[in-house]
């Protein structure tokens, strides 16, 4: 069957609990900095404020966009913003979150921040910028050539920066994710895996966009979603096969925490990642079908969790003399009515998250 035929990308029953409240716990501090103008486009360009973006596997020359939106703004807005600058006129203030590092991640604030990196350096998509919709005396100005006296108004100009840092827990950035998730970015709320790419923004991440490309993967998922769902599937299958036990709702701050806790792979490497869940993703495929995450047309992220746990907890155990046993498994699984309980409703509930596992584990461990 063509993967054209399945869901649209936002067709995803369950996944992440997008609405499970997070329970808080934390000591945030935060403090507002002004800025003059010239120096943020320093920092911007010597790397100490980062828009954070998550990058694409080689030969892919489109970045993978995290929290952050692409560059959207019109023309006529990034000139009126440096006009506004330019008479003195307050503009809004701009969101960063300190790291442990020192180094300052954009949270809110992206377009602003761009816009003045492309007026500073001359040129905006491709093109020289130099204003026009703007009054007669900087129409066709570029930052160059603005008179000097609006060069320095431009340049000492102040935008009001809000810093938010973490303080406890210290081990994840839990906190600062609810930031992210109550900021509404032109009108679209960011959905959990949007945030995580960008807010915990490291190898595993650029690992994730990887497999997210794989022939098997693909087949079983079918589209790729806009809004990081298929990569939210793998992470979700990660967290479970390595941190099962430990697992408490929420679901979106148990993901949280997992990939806190292997940003840089320093818990489980690449080769080790890679080879499990290609591995199981092709024997899905191959040995129960494209379909097996589907109870309907749409992808149910419990069945797809708990099915890609429990055949790579059964391909852990050795070879497979017998692969036609993993869709007798899997059929006998969907007769299961526990298991159809626990992946129907309450999935994020620690009992049915430990139910559905243990079922699925027990079916494919029968497979010869």
């Amino acid at each position: 069957m063509s993967n054209e035929l399945f869901q649209s990308d936002e067709e995803v029953e369950d996944l992440d609990e997008v609405n499970e409240v997070i329970p808080t716990a934390y000591t945030i501090t935060s403090y507002g900095a002004d800025y003059p103008v010239d120096g943020l486009v320093k920092r911007l360009g010597q790397g100490d404020i980062v828009v954070p973006l998550f990058n694409m596997p080689p030969g892919h020359d489109q970045p993978l966009v995290g929290f952050q939106r692409e560059f959207v703004w019109t023309r006529p807005q990034c000139d009126r913003f440096v006009e506004s600058l330019l008479l003195g006129l307050p503009v809004p203030g701009i969101f960063l979150v300190k790291e442990s590092s020192g180094r300052l991640l954009v949270l809110d604030g992206q377009q602003r921040l761009r816009t003045l990196q492309y007026f500073y350096g001359g040129l905006i998509q491709g093109k020289e910028f130099s204003l026009d919709n703007v009054q007669d005396k900087w129409r066709g100005r570029t930052y160059k050539t603005l008179e000097v006296d609006d060069r320095r108004r431009l340049d000492d100009s102040i935008i009001h920066a809000t810093i938010v840092r973490q303080d406890e827990p210290s081990d994840d950035m839990s906190s600062i994710y609810m930031v992210f998730e109550r900021l509404n970015s032109g009108g679209t709320f960011l959905q959990p895996q949007e945030i995580r790419v960008a807010l915990y923004h490291g190898k595993l991440a650029t690992l994730l966009s990887s497999l997210n490309e794989g022939e098997s993967w693909r087949a079983l998922y079918g589209k790729k979603s806009a809004r990081l769902k298929d990569l939210e599937l793998i992470l979700r299958f990660f967290a479970l096969f390595y941190q099962a036990k430990s697992y408490k709702r929420p679901m979106k701050e148990f993901l949280n925490r997992y990939m806190a806790s292997n940003m840089n792979l320093q818990a489980v490497g690449e080769d080790a990642l890679r080879s499990l869940f290609e591995t199981t993703a092709a024997a899905i495929r191959q040995f129960i079908g494209v379909r097996a995450f589907r109870l309907k047309a749409a992808i149910n992220a419990a069945v797809a969790d708990s099915v890609m746990v429990g055949v790579a907890r059964r391909l852990a155990t050795g070879a497979v003399a017998h692969p036609e046993d993993f869709k007798t498994a899997y059929d006998t699984l969907l007769q299961d009515s526990e298991f159809l309980k626990a992946s129907g409703r309450s999935t994020a509930d620690e009992e049915f998250v430990r139910l559905r596992l243990e079922r699925a584990t027990n079916a494919f461990a029968k497979v010869r």
